[in-house]
């Protein structure tokens, strides 16, 4: 009897352990993260590419549902180091997208500024939302730098890019701006992401100075004037 009682007492322990382990699991997998992360040449210069992971909480895609907008707050952005002072921004690119739910047609909607998307699914709705690509930054201000001192820095020079999305609190209802306040499910976050981006600074091209004439090429230069011609002597009889 005791035997049992101490199987059935380690069979509890066991099954609780595990379900330990898959609500944090769950909770973990709850949020926004950054999957993939570069910059790239294009034509026109460089652009930023990110791609965010959004898992929504049960209780915010309920919410969404029930008629709330989300506001998701995105930035995209280049530093250049500055051993001499703070760093300086390069290009810095924010986004605010909406995520709402159409009730009458039962589809998801995106907007950013102008467009507008549906989608029937909530996975499908938020893998757009989590592709951001910012407009291109001209090779110029990635190999130029600006100021007094900046002009004396030759070599090589450290860029780093910034990528971060965030669900804008401020922008929810008033009821669930306090609910945020407390409730973690209403804090989603992603870390901000940094990778480096390094430019060689072109050196300045070196221009050929004008070849000098010293003062012994001078007197060698005879011109026309100066030329002595001797006459040919007549031949003799």
């Amino acid at each position: 009897m005791r035997c049992c009682t101490k199987t059935l007492n380690i069979l509890f322990k066991l099954v609780t352990l595990l379900c330990l382990c898959v609500c944090t699991s769950v909770a973990n997998a709850q949020g926004i993260d950054v999957i993939k992360a570069k910059t790239r040449a294009v034509d026109n210069g460089y652009e930023i590419y990110a791609d965010f992971k959004i898992n929504l909480p049960p209780s915010v895609a309920e919410a969404l549902t029930r008629g709330v907008t989300l506001n998701f707050y995105s930035e995209l952005t280049i530093t250049r180091s500055r051993w001499y002072w703070l760093d300086t921004t390069v290009s810095q690119n924010e986004e605010n997208t909406k995520l709402f739910y159409n009730a009458l047609t039962r589809q998801y909607r995106i907007s950013r500024g102008s467009l507008f998307q549906s989608f029937s699914s909530l996975n499908s709705a938020l893998q757009v939302l989590g592709h951001r690509i910012s407009p291109p930054v001209a090779a110029s201000a990635l190999t130029n730098g600006s100021g007094y001192i900046a002009r004396f820095v030759q070599g090589e020079v450290t860029y780093t890019a910034f990528a971060q999305m965030r669900l804008d609190t401020s922008l929810l209802p008033k009821p669930l701006q306090v609910s945020a306040l407390t409730d973690s499910d209403w804090n989603l976050e992603s870390e901000k992401h940094s990778w480096p981006i390094k430019v060689i600074m072109p050196s300045p091209e070196k221009t050929a100075e004008p070849e000098k004439v010293t003062e012994d090429t001078e007197k060698a230069a005879v011109t026309p004037e100066e030329a002595t011609v001797i006459p040919e002597e007549a031949p003799q009889p």
